[in-house]
């Protein structure tokens, strides 16, 4: 971004022609990681030129179809982000597509700078490993939608947060901002916030390095923060109001992976986890659309011994 640095980005500050959200490379000031929110009245389409990244079209609300070429994908989609998972599309670089909503509605098209080309998708809800992270306070609910060994993409790395009322997520703070193999990936990464009911939520993100990223934002339905570097957490959703967050990663690696580093001062708050139980509020979707279901006793298919950082399981942070 031109002069001062912006992390935090206000719902509308953004908007852009046909978008309420348009945030890529050049306004953020990194090489890939984009997100754009584009609403559609009823009967409203928009047509999507993919460039050099590839984009997975994720409704907010409502539903839409998707035209890639000579593949139409109908997305059933949802009445909120609060009211369960989605299903998505997979659309690579270099294509058109249309997308059209007959009820109108507000989709993310999450997007990273790419080298393959890869086949246009569709991801069923249903599929969409559904986990239950942390305990006590610190449980939340991740969608492992595009999780980097849960949906095929050349860069892109998507997934959606929903932490209940009272509870801190994104904890203990970590942070991607290194190469070490094995122990931690480069990622730039977009947090979007929406909050049940007008409520408020907080973000922090604290400086890794001197001059380093440094935000204490509070987070309303719309807000947008970029994280370029530095450790980010807590996540803290306002009693009695579920917060909800849409995380897209993208990075330079050779590998598409997370691999994060908890900050050395709060990772004992680990070893609280096993004693506490989940927050019985959790699961928060329906029984409609509801993927498999992961928690703490069932870490699922991302914990495995070639894949040190995996995005499983009570002990990871996000």
């Amino acid at each position: 971004m031109r002069g001062e640095p912006t992390y935090h980005l206000p719902a509308g500050s953004t908007a852009h022609g046909p978008y309420a959200l348009d945030v890529g490379p050049e306004q953020a000031g990194w090489e890939r990681s984009s997100l754009r929110v584009v609403e559609l009245e009823p009967g409203g389409v928009h047509t999507l030129v993919t460039g050099e990244s590839e984009w997975i079209v994720l409704p907010l609300t409502g539903s839409c179809t998707v035209h890639i070429s000579d593949e139409i994908f109908e997305l059933l989609g949802r009445k909120s982000v609060f009211s369960g998972v989605s299903d998505f599309a997979y659309v690579p670089r270099d294509a058109h597509a249309q997308i059209a909503s007959g009820a109108g509605g507000r989709f993310a098209l999450a997007g990273a700078k790419c080298e393959r080309r890869l086949p246009a998708r569709y991801g069923p809800a249903p599929e969409v490993r559904v986990e239950l992270r942390g305990a006590g306070t610190c449980s939340r609910q991740v969608n492992n939608f595009a999780a980097a060994d849960a949906f095929d993409c050349d860069r892109l790395i998507a997934v959606e947060v929903l932490t209940p009322g009272g509870n801190w997520s994104s904890y203990p703070p970590h942070k991607h901002d290194e190469d070490r193999p094995g122990e931690e990936s480069v990622l730039e990464e977009i947090y979007y916030f929406e909050v049940e009911d007008d409520g408020i939520g907080y973000h922090r993100v604290s400086p890794s390095r001197p001059g380093g990223t440094d935000v204490l934002a509070e987070v309303r339905s719309g807000d947008t923060v970029l994280i370029p570097d530095g450790w980010h957490g807590p996540s803290v959703a306002q009693p009695g109001r579920t917060l909800y967050y849409l995380n897209v990663m993208a990075g330079p690696g050779e590998k598409r992976e997370w691999l994060i580093r908890d900050h050395p001062d709060h990772t004992w708050i680990r070893d609280t986890w096993p004693s506490q139980p989940v927050d019985p509020r959790l699961p928060l979707h329906g029984p409609e659309n509801s993927g498999p279901l992961h928690g703490p006793e069932d870490p699922g298919l991302l914990h495995g011994p070639e894949n040190p950082g995996p995005l499983h399981g009570p002990e990871d942070p996000a």
